[in-house]
């Protein structure tokens, strides 16, 4: 019945990422419609795997639906974001022994790299004023991909590589932890997931390769690995960098000697432009309001009370900081139990739930995305790998209000709009908070998982 039960949901799941792409060119469930069917199939899916009973074809199901729906997306064009055009840009000006920070695309110097790839110059955003954003290891990545192919397509296949190898990282984590490898689910049916890599073919998918990779080897205790993958999910996007304290084990120098290492070399392969390595970074942040304070939906609510309005950006930043240190505190006084190598997948496999680290790195990413706010979708797809091996309520509703609510008319970049947006999401994520608190001390939910998963 659970098979029957995943493949029914997961033949609706697939046709409704069909359904995503047909919406770019005509109108019949709408964006907001097909994520909203997206994410009530994608929860039913959730509740039946957390308390039914499976066996081994459960898993060749889940993993068989989740290559499908990404299937239907991945050939398509782009539609949700013009991202993807840029890395392949950044690939191709490599390629043409230029380094990717010296010119915005628009410059006169890479004139002659338009016409053998017009459609993605055509299709770059900020392209006339921009340099590059993206960190080493991303501009590393971008070179590999355009070395075989400097098309889109190609792009968005190693995308899906990254992703079969965080599943594959995740697999691990989930047998050695001592669960079901078909929780697996919660990663890879995420529809999230398959609009925005799936789709979007966004580099956050390697943070998030990287970021399983750097838990998996520091579930198994080996400090030069988890160094390695943390420094390089931080060359690629730099706010994993806030899953330090999480990661770092006292008296270790290894993890932090090889992410300085990581970075010194990083830039070092591109530092012939100077400070120009660092790119569109200070411009992006004007662009998107976080000098000045308008895309933190928290500091705006309280700026909304009566008598708090000239709350100033750096009281919020103080704020945040303050957060930070507490989380830092818990990471260094809580995650006291260092795990050594496994031999075997199952010896001293956890049965009181994940690891404290694994709690406490999910903690650090869902602060960072509750304080300040992003207005991406696919800025906080890094949360799912931390929600498949800790699942909870309050980061589910996050992950799936955040989906539907910025395919609504609402999410239109505008400010009051997106206050609204915030507002309901946030006040979603709180009554979910509560819901967990009352779970916890009445587990009625319990009543629900078979005799066989409570087993």
């Amino acid at each position: 019945m659970t098979n029957a039960a995943l493949c029914l949901i997961g033949v609706g799941l697939t046709l409704l990422a069909r359904q995503f792409v047909q919406e770019y060119d005509h109108f019949w469930l709408g964006f907001n419609g097909t994520s909203e069917l997206s994410a009530i199939l994608y929860v039913a899916a959730v509740a039946i795997v957390m308390t039914q009973p499976a066996n081994r074809a459960t898993l060749w199901i889940v993993l068989g639906f989740a290559v499908a729906m990404r299937a239907m997306t991945v050939f398509a064009d782009p539609f949700t974001s013009s991202d993807i055009y840029r890395y392949v840009w950044d690939g191709i000006v490599q390629h043409a022994h230029i380094n990717p920070y010296r010119y915005v695309p628009g410059n006169a110097a890479l004139t002659f790299l338009r016409a053998p790839h017009q459609e993605i110059f055509d299709n770059i955003n900020r392209r006339d004023y921009a340099r590059t954003i993206y960190p080493p290891v991303a501009q590393i990545i971008y070179w590999a991909v355009t070395f075989f192919s400097p098309t889109v397509t190609a792009m968005k296949v190693a995308m899906f590589g990254f992703e079969c190898v965080t599943a594959t990282a995740l697999l691990a984590l989930l047998k050695l932890m001592g669960r079901s490898r078909v929780e697996i689910l919660l990663y890879a049916w995420c529809p999230l997931l398959v609009w925005e890599i799936g789709d979007g073919g966004h580099i956050d998918a390697a943070i998030m390769a990287f970021v399983a990779l750097a838990l998996l080897f520091r579930f198994r205790n080996k400090p030069w690995l988890v160094g390695l993958f943390l420094g390089a999910a931080v060359m690629t996007k730099f706010y994993p960098l806030v899953l330090f304290p999480a990661l770092w084990q006292r008296k270790d120098w290894k993890m932090p000697a090889v992410m300085v290492a990581m970075a010194a070399a990083g830039y070092a392969i591109y530092s012939s432009v100077g400070m120009l390595v660092f790119g569109f970074a200070g411009g992006y942040a004007k662009e998107e309001g976080i000098e000045t304070g308008t895309r933190y939906f928290l500091l705006e609510l309280v700026q909304h009370v009566r008598g708090l309005r000239g709350v100033p950006v750096g009281a919020f930043l103080v704020f945040c900081g303050a957060i930070f240190v507490a989380l830092m505190v818990w990471a260094w006084t809580k995650a006291t139990v260092e795990l050594r190598s496994i031999p075997h997948p199952f010896a001293n496999a956890r049965k009181d739930g994940p690891p404290e680290f694994v709690k406490v790195a999910m903690a650090f990413a869902f602060a960072l995305m509750l304080l300040f706010s992003p207005h991406y979708p696919w800025y906080i797809v890094w949360l799912i790998p931390f929600f498949t091996l800790v699942p909870n309520l309050p980061v589910l509703v996050y992950l799936m209000m955040f989906f539907y609510m910025f395919t609504t008319p609402l999410a239109d970049g505008t400010i009051p709009n997106m206050f609204i947006v915030n507002k309901i999401l946030y006040g979603a994520v709180l009554v979910a908070w509560m819901v967990s608190l009352v779970l916890k001390r009445w587990p009625v939910g319990r009543w629900f998982v078979s005799a066989e998963r409570q087993a």
